[in-house]
């Protein structure tokens, strides 16, 4: 069975009326993919939507390797398997954090490029804030990281948590 693209957890999202300069955010996005800095930057994000009364969305983004349209029926599947089940392991988190904080949560789980898809969920739920984990990869300090990514692109706040 298929699980859905977007599960809401925890209470409703209170709005609140809009007070200029007075506000802090009302959406803040989390990117996570199952590493430490993406754990660590999801605890990060939790605790600030927590604080300032906000929605939390987390964003999973299993990005398909370049590899992947030669991989056999086999190896393709057993790689579908992994993301199903890391899926399945952070929706669950994502449900107990709900609970337990008293948070409202929506969990969606995508395929495809980090940076595009992130960017995507933060324009359709309106994020105030975006936070990732820094990257552990070496490439990425020549290459740059969806963290620079996102900071370059310069449509939101971004939190890159170590």
């Amino acid at each position: 069975m298929d699980a859905p693209e977007r599960e809401r957890y925890g209470p409703r999202a209170r709005p609140l009326p809009f007070e200029r300069g007075t506000d802090g955010p009302r959406v803040v996005l989390v990117g996570v993919d199952g590493s430490r800095t993406s754990l660590r930057a999801a605890s990060y994000a939790a605790g600030l939507a927590r604080r300032q009364g906000a929605g939390l969305v987390v964003v999973f983004v299993s990005s398909p390797a370049p590899y992947s349209g030669i991989m056999s029926g086999v190896v393709a599947g057993a790689v579908q398997q992994t993301h199903d089940e890391l899926a399945d392991e952070l929706r669950a988190e994502c449900r107990r954090g709900a609970e337990e904080l008293d948070l409202p949560v929506t969990f969606l789980s995508r395929r495809g490029d980090a940076y595009t898809e992130l960017c995507r969920a933060a324009d359709e739920h309106r994020a105030d804030l975006v936070v990732v984990g820094s990257s552990e990869q070496a490439g990425h300090r020549l290459v740059g990281s969806v963290a620079t990514r996102l900071v370059r692109a310069g449509r939101w706040p971004v939190v890159v948590v170590p």
